[in-house]
């Protein structure tokens, strides 16, 4: 969270999809909201199905924008990371290595460790993407971002990460950070997704979860050891790009050969 909302009314700031709003045109719910939330009366009749084209819009815009960016890495972690944290420095590193790697790096394109990420991609002279999402009062795109696109909609921008990376590489975060790494895990295990390796850096910060989902879990019977496994955890950021280039390379199609 920016301090967009400390702001005085007048000074306050917003992004909705391609438009910039300031001062009283500040909306007061996001898009996502009103349409999760909008229950209880029949509008929804005349509405939703204009939302519908929105949707498609979304994913028609995201598709164009990202079909030609080549290989590429999602990195995730806190918008709460300060500019003199570790995490912060630890960010800038991991995106040039990313970048020195080869690879595209895509993040969520906010402040703290997505903008560390997508600074060290492009210090590092790679390509560095943003994929913003529509928020109360946040800034925008970080000024690190050569190709940004903002969404409406968390799940169409949700798609793009999955679609567009070989794989993430999971910095310290919150729930918003949570979120991507179970999706990723979920399409994994129900093959969604051929092989998407899910590498979570820091071992003291990840090492409860992990435990837990081992010891609860797993002994529980809901999950497998396998599925545990599809998590690797590391302090070693060339160890962590170095996992996610093996793993991506063993389901890499040959040249040639089509997905379908």
């Amino acid at each position: 969270m920016s301090d967009q909302g400390k702001k005085p009314v007048s000074e306050r700031w917003y992004h909705k999809g391609p438009v910039l709003m300031r001062g009283r045109q500040v909306p007061k719910s996001t898009t996502d909201q009103r349409l999760l939330d909008d229950r209880g009366h029949a509008d929804w009749l005349h509405t939703d199905p204009w939302r519908v084209l929105r949707i498609q819009a979304e994913f028609v815009e995201g598709f164009g924008a990202l079909a030609e960016l080549g290989p590429a890495v999602s990195i995730f972690g806190s918008a709460r990371v300060p500019v003199d944290s570790p995490w912060y420095a630890k960010g800038v590193e991991l995106g040039r290595l990313v970048s020195d790697a080869g690879y595209a790096v895509i993040t969520g394109g906010g402040p703290g460790a997505m903008e560390a990420a997508n600074r060290g991609a492009r210090e590092a002279g790679g390509t560095s993407v943003g994929l913003g999402i529509e928020l109360p009062f946040e800034a925008g795109l970080n000024p690190y971002c050569d190709l940004g696109i903002n969404f409406r909609y968390f799940f169409a921008r949700k798609t793009m990460f999955v679609k567009y990376s070989e794989g993430f590489i999971v910095l310290p975060g919150g729930f918003g950070t949570l979120d991507e790494v179970f999706e990723a895990v979920t399409l994994a295990q129900t093959g969604k997704v051929t092989s998407f390796p899910i590498v979570l850096v820091g071992i003291d910060y990840w090492r409860g979860l992990v435990d837990w989902l081992r010891d609860s879990v797993q002994a529980g019977g809901m999950i497998g050891e396998s599925d545990i496994d599809r998590l690797h955890l590391t302090d070693d950021l060339e160890d962590a790009v170095e996992h996610l280039k093996r793993e991506s390379a063993r389901v890499r199609p040959e040249p040639g050969q089509q997905p379908e």
